[in-house]
């Protein structure tokens, strides 16, 4: 048993019967009354993020999370496979467990976070930046354009990320996979 005083980003809860993660937490002393902890909480299972207030000294139950590294393999429909680099299991994960699967490729290591009482996968994170190839890109005009103009480009998963101008078929680039924003071009 915890309580509130405990609380930090990525805490895993047990809250209403459900495993909850905290996102985002504020301890509050209100001049007057009682002091209360505002949080934002995302559901393990559906990612939904709900508000709660918890009152100042409120026991909780942590939940124990494993966090383990996993290969990329392939996919079939709506279903992700991973294999675990030291022991070669293989898993599989439904495609809205994962944070950015149009970035996923073969070969790329990833972290899915295990919930250690029933090894039940709860969510694949891909690292911040993956580094992909651009099989196509209509190609940019010079000097048509007075700012930062961008153009769509697909990547060799089949994504789409909106570069630069100077950016040409062939070349790779560093993608946030929090955003889906180009980052910077990288050399290969």
């Amino acid at each position: 048993m915890a309580t509130t005083a405990d609380f930090k980003n990525g805490l895993c809860i047990d809250f209403n019967g459900e495993p909850f993660v905290i996102v985002e937490f504020q301890h509050v002393k209100p001049g007057k009354g009682a002091a209360f902890v505002r949080t934002k909480l995302r559901n393990l299972h559906t990612g939904r993020v709900i508000p709660n207030t918890f009152n100042a000294g409120v026991k909780i139950d942590i939940i124990r999370v494993e966090r383990r590294t996993y290969q990329y393999l392939y996919n079939e429909g709506e279903d992700f496979f991973f294999m675990n680099n030291e022991s070669f299991e293989q898993v599989s994960i439904p495609k809205d467990l994962i944070n950015a699967p149009q970035f996923l490729k073969e070969g790329q290591n990833c972290e899915i976070v295990f919930l250690a009482e029933n090894e039940e996968p709860v969510s694949c994170e891909l690292p911040p930046f993956v580094d992909l190839k651009i099989t196509y890109v209509e190609p940019g005009e010079k000097g048509n354009t007075a700012t930062n103009a961008l153009k769509p480009a697909t990547m060799e998963t089949g994504a789409i990320v909106r570069v630069p101008l100077f950016i040409e078929d062939g070349e790779w680039i560093r993608v946030d996979t929090r955003t889906g924003d180009y980052s910077e071009r990288v050399k290969n």
